[in-house]
């Protein structure tokens, strides 16, 4: 529901928009509505009362106008979220002003078991304000992208994504199909044939990199040094070093000019026919067609002979 944030739980809410549709109300009307006890209901409306969203007379509720009632909700909210900002670039401040004194520990925090990892991981995308980079190996791992809900609320906060995945992954069933959606979302993606670690980067203020195997599941969370610096070094030139998929077509759409390009970018990849059709959703036979078509186009009659033609006429 949308007025969690002000501190209105889900069926506060429900009574409330309920007495707006119905101008006024007693108990066992909304108790019904909401399919709740008489006692749950009487709660929630004395609830939404102190809030100062419903006046009552006896035993009627009548919902107030919600933007005097609302407004003054979310006016204190964002003064108390001015005044957690401002303790928190005070606390940002006395612990960068204390890192010289710090220790090994305090650059460097162990996080041990898949649940706590999990956490972490989700916290560090929560957190981030600008960007996130990542390594993504192909074993699996203690989070599975289709866990990730914290990246899809980064990137629909304008965090942007830049990912480096492993070549082997791009083989695993619909993975080619989730990558299209995160590039339609605005994320970039980059595969090599091996990255060095997995790890996940926010802006430059932490990174996790989880260790250990996923029976006795680890990770290290590294904060502001000269070791998160290299980090940073260290994917800046996996990056450069990598392919980006489909680059020319930006994110993938389903006409045949650019399934022509989605093909060459996994051909490119070294993936074989049937591995292509299989990651883009086609048939074999199509993926063979459109390489003739391609091929027809260059006046090739080898695929090699394609790739020249390709070179030669492609930036």
């Amino acid at each position: 529901m949308e007025l969690a944030a002000l501190g209105i739980d889900a069926e506060a809410e429900r009574a409330y928009r309920f007495l707006i549709d119905h101008g006024e109300a007693a108990a066992p009307e909304v108790a019904a509505d909401l399919g709740c006890s008489h006692p749950t209901a009487v709660a929630e409306l004395e609830r939404l009362v102190a809030f100062g969203l419903v006046a009552v007379d006896g035993e009627r509720y009548r919902a107030g106008p919600p933007e005097l009632a609302l407004r003054s909700l979310l006016m204190g909210r964002r003064s108390e979220l001015s005044r957690a900002e401002a303790a928190l670039a005070d606390l940002a401040e006395r612990f960068r002003s204390q890192s010289g004194r710090r220790s090994v520990r305090e650059v460097v925090e162990v996080v041990s078991g898949a649940e706590a990892i999990r956490n972490r991981f989700m916290q560090i995308q929560r957190a981030a304000e600008r960007t996130v980079r990542a390594f993504v190996k192909a074993e699996p791992s203690v989070v599975s992208s289709a866990e990730n809900d914290a990246e899809d609320e980064a990137v629909e906060r304008g965090v942007a994504y830049q990912v480096v995945v492993e070549r082997a992954m791009l083989d695993r069933p619909g993975m080619i199909g989730h990558i299209r959606d995160s590039m339609r979302a605005g994320e970039r993606v980059r595969a090599t044939e091996s990255v060095p670690l997995r790890m996940v980067m926010a802006d430059d203020s932490a990174a996790l990199v989880p260790l250990g195997s996923t029976d006795r599941p680890g990770a290290l969370i590294v904060h502001q040094s000269g070791l998160l610096e290299a980090l940073e070094a260290l994917f800046e030139m996996t990056w450069e070093q990598s392919e980006e998929l489909f680059a020319e077509t930006g994110a993938p759409g389903e006409d045949e000019d650019t399934l022509d390009e989605q093909i060459l970018a996994l051909l490119g990849q070294g993936f074989g026919d049937k591995a292509v059709a299989r990651n883009l959703d086609v048939s074999p036979r199509t993926v063979q067609r459109r390489l003739r078509h391609l091929m027809d186009q260059a006046g090739a009659s080898t695929r090699f002979q394609l790739g020249l033609w390709l070179g030669r006429t492609r930036p």
